[in-house]
């Protein structure tokens, strides 16, 4: 283990506690799923949501490692029949870097004319065939007096897992924090 894993982990646990979130519980899932493992690169965003009139919250840590990519997903629940009692679900899953089959970012730049800049906005979708969508819209010709069927196109899109964060909601350093992830992990599934 590098010393350079050895931080990267102990950043990765020191932002998790900066949230306030259950950080032993959230902590505990994430190195479970690590399994001995050291991370390479991480990423923590917290997600509150607005239900009613309560605030329910959502973590996700990715966590890459030399060969997995790792997704923890913390979720708040207020409780119900089952478990009365407020609770958390932690849920992890390990793909496989070989598994990854894109990894899309897109940016958002503000004033393009001034050059790159640092971007407003950030988009990471990964997908490693887990989900696909199905985009489908009727198709046609280019003949304005054509009333034929054309049937169907549309596409088939690998969208497994996807995070789209803003400068104006998290800030510019958790958009630049999200391309420094996207960058490590399109490198490691380029050698995968």
């Amino acid at each position: 283990m590098s010393t350079t894993e050895v931080d990267q982990s102990r950043a990765m646990r020191a932002e998790i506690e900066r949230t306030g979130y259950y950080p032993d519980v959230v902590f505990e899932g994430v190195k479970t799923a690590l399994a001995g493992e050291e991370a390479v690169a991480y990423f923590v965003h917290h997600e509150p949501t607005f239900e009613h009139d309560e605030v329910r919250r959502h973590l996700s840590v990715l966590v890459l490692t030399a060969s997995r990519l790792i997704l923890a997903h913390t979720d708040e629940h207020a409780g119900d029949d089952l478990l009365p009692e407020p609770y958390t679900s932690t849920s992890t899953e390990a793909v496989a870097l070989s598994a990854v089959k894109s990894v899309v970012v897109t940016r958002m730049v503000t004033a393009p004319t001034e050059g790159p800049g640092r971007p407003a906005e950030a988009v990471l979708t990964i997908g490693w065939g887990a989900v696909a969508r199905v985009d489908l819209e009727p198709a046609g010709c280019s003949d304005p007096n054509c009333d034929a069927d054309h049937g169907y196109t549309g596409s088939l899109t690998s969208d497994d897992f996807s995070l789209r964060i803003s400068a104006a909601a998290e800030g510019a350093d958790a958009v630049v924090k999200l391309l420094d992830f996207a960058e490590a992990l399109s490198a490691r599934t380029g050698r995968a």
